[in-house]
Formats: structure tokens, sequence, C-alpha cells
């Protein structure tokens, strides 16, 4: 499986525009500039797609876990936060929070861990990710 996405730029760094787009269509010459990422311009950038891609994948990880041990998820929601310092993505901290029959908080701590550790874009990431667990009874 190979899943595309394509970026177009024109103009200098500070002035210029972009705009992005994926296979799937979702999204479709989304725009972004050198405001949206680094100042407080709305809009997408990036490190948030990054953060997007990495819950999503890690939530569902986390989810598919579950299921290999029988338990069915009321709801799990994540947040990752990306950070970028001196133009380096330094880190990824991922929380959870997790309303799951059957299970305890220590064993859905465990497996939210592991998994945050080991998630596909995790994998294929070579810095820090931290994961903090939150339990829903």
């Amino acid at each position: 499986m190979k899943r595309t996405a394509k970026a177009h730029w024109q103009g200098t760094l500070k002035e210029g525009r972009g705009t992005l787009t994926t296979e799937s269509g979702t999204l479709n010459n989304t725009n972004y500039n050198f405001k949206m990422r680094f100042e407080d311009e709305k809009g997408t950038n990036p490190e948030e797609l990054l953060g997007a891609a990495h819950a999503g994948c890690f939530t569902m990880a986390v989810g598919a876990k579950l299921s290999t041990m029988g338990l069915n998820p009321k709801s799990l929601d994540t947040v990752a936060t990306v950070t970028l310092e001196a133009g380096t993505i330094t880190g990824v901290h991922l929380v959870i929070t997790g309303s799951i029959d059957g299970i305890t908080a220590s064993e859905f701590e465990a497996i939210a861990i592991d998994t945050g550790k080991n998630c596909i874009i995790s994998r294929a990431l070579s810095i820090p990710i931290t994961t903090e667990v939150k339990f829903v009874a």
C-alpha cells in the first residue's frame, strides 16, 4: 500500500503561499503559508497534519489492541501535541482518554504506553514520543 500527498509552493518563504493535496481528496489545494505555520494565522501546517496523523494512528492502534482482547471501547480520544523548537520537531506528546468496560486503569495505561511507542507513525519518527493516559470509568 502506498499513499500520496502533494505540495505546491510559490514565492518567498514569508510572502509565498502553498497548497496541499492528498490522494483521498480530503485535502484539495488546501492553503498553507508562513503565518499559518509559524504565527497565528488560521489554517493548516505540516506539524498540525503530523499531529493529526499520529493521533489517528495511535488511537486506532489502541482500539485494535483492545479489540484483540475482546474489549469494545466506549470511547477513545487523543490529543497529539507536536513541539517545534528552532526549526526542528523535538517531540510528540500523546494524551489519550479512554472509557472501556472490562479493563482496569493500569491495564489501559500499559496498553496505551506500549502502543505510543509502537504504532506505525511512532515507529516512523526519530524523536521522543511521550504518552499520558486518562481512564474514565
